[in-house]
């Protein structure tokens, strides 16, 4: 099972990547610019804001498996769209697609694992999904540029063959989740009173410390490029190197650490680490001489906060009870809602001085390890023991 969802991450993680060295091209030969291009990314972002929840919520009421199916589905479809695009409003349209059905995928699969992992294994089972998609995020570049050379379009149909493999392994091999809610007269879609109780309790504070670290990591994915051009004028070998060194270290710490450091320690204190060294990883980002000082900073950066997001999706789970689709969904919109602003707070803040997005975002974690601790102070007494 957890290789089915692992690999149906990976394909929508790999699509994505392939899309990144080819759009600023494929943009060009449609006659559109920097600003579409900007539109462009930035509306698969917003969508998955707006339908991750609305995702989440269905899966509760028809099961796992069908929406799961929907978003892999959907996902190939709007890759097909791509390749065959001819203007830009075409491209516009495929990626808002994207978007909308692709957020079908993280919150279906990240409530498959809460509820179909034992307490103790499911920060594991996060992990690894964390790790496959870290797989498609380093695959995906390399390959999108080597299939890019000869047609602009044959990345696009490319990733959608492999996505539509991935919805066959989730038609015909994947089974059902253990959970599907019993409807009644008197429920209804949006199940007001779970996110009522999700915002107002002690999850609340964790949707809080999610949008943190997303709005941390994000502003340091959308900046750090320009920042090492800019600064030690790296060329662009030594920035793929760069990237390619954050992926690896992200999915060493979620592929073979996680599971073994929560059972040791628990998943708040590795929330706790990860947060304290993300912000010592934004400060010595700022402090770094060279090139070797800065891929410490960056891969010292990236393992702390790679070690603390699956730690932060299995705590959030343990909260969900019967609406693990709800609060994951919750949950991705939250992700999708520091994606937006983490860039754009970024990018402001480095046209004034380029040191300031990394003093600005370790601050922000810094926020983010006091709001831990005063998480921990309305904590039920029986998750205590994860804190």
């Amino acid at each position: 099972m957890n290789k089915i969802l692992g690999f149906t991450l990976l394909v929508v993680m790999l699509g994505y990547g392939m899309v990144l060295p080819v759009m600023p091209f494929y943009i060009e030969s449609l006659g559109a610019g920097g600003r579409e291009l900007g539109w462009l990314m930035a509306t698969y972002s917003l969508m998955q804001l707006i339908c991750a929840p609305l995702w989440g919520m269905l899966s509760d009421r028809i099961g796992r498996k069908p929406v799961l199916t929907v978003g892999v589905l959907g996902y190939a479809i709007t890759l097909l769209i791509f390749g065959l695009s001819t203007q830009f409003w075409m491209l516009f349209v495929a990626r808002s697609l994207s978007g909308i059905l692709s957020s079908a995928t993280m919150p279906t699969a990240m409530a498959y694992i809460g509820e179909n992992s034992p307490e103790g294994e499911r920060s594991k089972g996060m992990g690894q999904l964390g790790a496959a998609m870290g797989v498609g995020v380093i695959i995906g570049p390399l390959l999108g540029g080597i299939l890019s050379e000869n047609s602009l379009s044959l990345p696009f149909f490319a990733g959608s063959a492999i996505a539509f493999l991935a919805f066959l392994l989730v038609i015909f091999i994947l089974p059902e989740s253990q959970h599907r809610k019993q409807s009644s007269g008197k429920n209804t879609f949006i199940p007001r009173d779970a996110i009522k109780g999700l915002f107002l309790g002690p999850a609340g504070l964790l949707l809080l410390l999610v949008f943190i670290m997303s709005f941390g990591l994000t502003s340091f994915q959308g900046i750090t490029g320009l920042y090492v051009v800019d600064k030690f004028a790296f060329e662009p070998k030594q920035v793929g190197v760069i990237w390619m060194v954050m992926a690896v270290m992200a999915i060493v710490a979620q592929g073979l650490m996680v599971g073994p450091l929560t059972k040791r320690f628990g998943e708040m204190t590795l929330i706790r680490a990860g947060l304290a060294g993300g912000a010592m990883g934004f400060v010595g980002m700022s402090l770094a001489v060279n090139y070797l000082t800065t891929l410490f900073a960056l891969g010292f950066f990236t393992l702390m906060l790679s070690l603390s997001g699956p730690a932060l999706n299995s705590l959030m789970s343990s909260y969900a009870e019967g609406n693990q689709g709800t609060v994951m969904g919750m949950n991705s919109a939250v992700n999708s809602m520091g994606r937006v602003v983490g860039p754009l707070w970024a990018g402001y803040l480095y046209d004034i001085n380029l040191e300031y997005p990394y003093f600005s975002s370790a601050g922000t974690l810094v926020v983010g390890l006091f709001v831990s601790f005063l998480q921990f102070r309305f904590m039920p007494r029986d998750q205590s023991r994860l804190a």
